[in-house]
């Protein structure tokens, strides 16, 4: 049975997503949560979905707390799924190429610390792109840096405002992040 180590920092839809996606294919995968956030709404999904959450702090993150839990779980893959703390080469080394992580840009533009949700749609539309999208890559020591895995795009009309286009880039996650999990599993 794969395992799978969801980090989030705030609702966990893409979370939940992730694991109905499994369930309703019927793939048996064993599901960690771990937020630094206590507020963060994805602990109630964790509950609803009967998955094992863990709490932490920064502190906690850099001083190997998680590397512990880490290592007792044992993760096929660790999915960084809106969680906004940069990851410890601690945990970096331990885990070449099994971190992912989604972005909710065609990276490398709007990318980097700071670029996370409704700040990266601002900026793609202030600057009047005419395409937005996803990108889910590899993790390093900098935001946004590590390899590209998969990028998808969708058009912005002129109608289009934040909302709008935070809406068509979260279907896309939805649509296309489970199934690069699949696959990157496939070939472990």
């Amino acid at each position: 049975m794969n395992k799978i180590a969801i980090f989030a920092s705030g609702s966990g839809s893409n979370a939940e997503n992730i694991v109905l996606y499994f369930r309703n294919k019927n793939i048996d995968i064993d599901f960690i949560f771990l937020t630094n956030n206590k507020n963060a709404f994805v602990l109630e999904r964790a509950k609803k979905l009967n998955i094992k959450s863990y709490l932490f702090n920064k502190k906690e993150l850099k001083e190997g707390i998680v590397n512990k839990i880490l290592e007792n779980f044992n993760p096929d893959l660790i999915v960084l799924a809106g969680f906004l703390l940069l990851v410890p080469e601690s945990i970096i080394s331990k885990y070449p190429n099994k971190i992912i992580n989604i972005h909710p840009a065609l990276l490398p533009k709007y990318g980097g610390k700071g670029m996370y949700g409704n700040n990266v749609h601002k900026a793609v539309l202030e600057n009047k792109e005419k395409i937005s999208g996803i990108t889910i890559h590899y993790v390093n020591n900098e935001y946004d840096k590590g390899n590209i895995i998969f990028q998808k795009e969708c058009p912005i009309n002129d109608e289009d405002n934040v909302e709008t286009l935070a809406n068509k880039v979260h279907k896309l996650e939805y649509d296309y992040f489970p199934q690069t999990i699949e696959k990157l599993l496939n070939k472990i």
